[in-house]
């Protein structure tokens, strides 16, 4: 029986402005707080973890996969609102765009997967996943918009920054 179901962020990265923002991957302390919670008793009776196919997130979720001897599925429709038509943006460009998608959710910023869309695809995958369980915990791994986005849906609220997590990097 389906005991319970979560959703992480991953943690911390190391931004690379010269690489994908799909391939970045964990800082040294994204990478620390990945290695405590997976050798702490906090996912015990997890039978299945779930994560996006970007590089940050199997970071996070294979050890913690290998650390509970559990099944890894990667699903590549877990991703982060698609926003490579900007790439990378240096941190109050970045914010600033970010406050307009979660403020316009109809429409496309800059480029950007609109917030709709990028809600309507983390809703499905997670149903979609969820629909295959039977036994056990249920642990995602994927990004903070995408996050919000599911939280904002699975709560019955309108999409809004003010649930999405903190700018410091993580792990929510």
């Amino acid at each position: 029986m389906l005991q319970r179901i979560r959703y992480l962020s991953h943690p911390q990265v190391q931004i690379d402005p010269a690489k994908d923002i799909t391939d970045w991957s964990l800082s040294d302390l994204g990478q620390r707080r990945v290695t405590t919670l997976a050798r702490s008793n906090a996912l015990v009776g997890t039978t299945t973890i779930i994560s996006s196919g970007e590089t940050k997130a199997i970071e996070t979720a294979r050890p913690l996969a290998d650390a509970l001897g559990c099944k890894l599925t990667v699903r590549e429709l877990m991703h982060e609102n698609d926003r490579s038509s900007t790439g990378y943006l240096p941190r109050g460009e970045f914010e600033a765009v970010a406050d307009q998608f979660f403020a316009r959710p109809s429409e496309s910023v800059r480029g950007w997967e609109t917030a709709l869309a990028a809600q309507a695809r983390i809703v499905n995958e997670v149903d979609t996943c969820l629909s295959g369980h039977s036994l056990g915990d249920v642990f995602f791994v994927g990004h903070g918009a995408v996050g919000t986005l599911l939280f904002c849906h699975l709560s019955g609220l309108a999409i809004d920054r003010k649930f999405d997590q903190d700018p410091g990097g993580g792990g929510c």
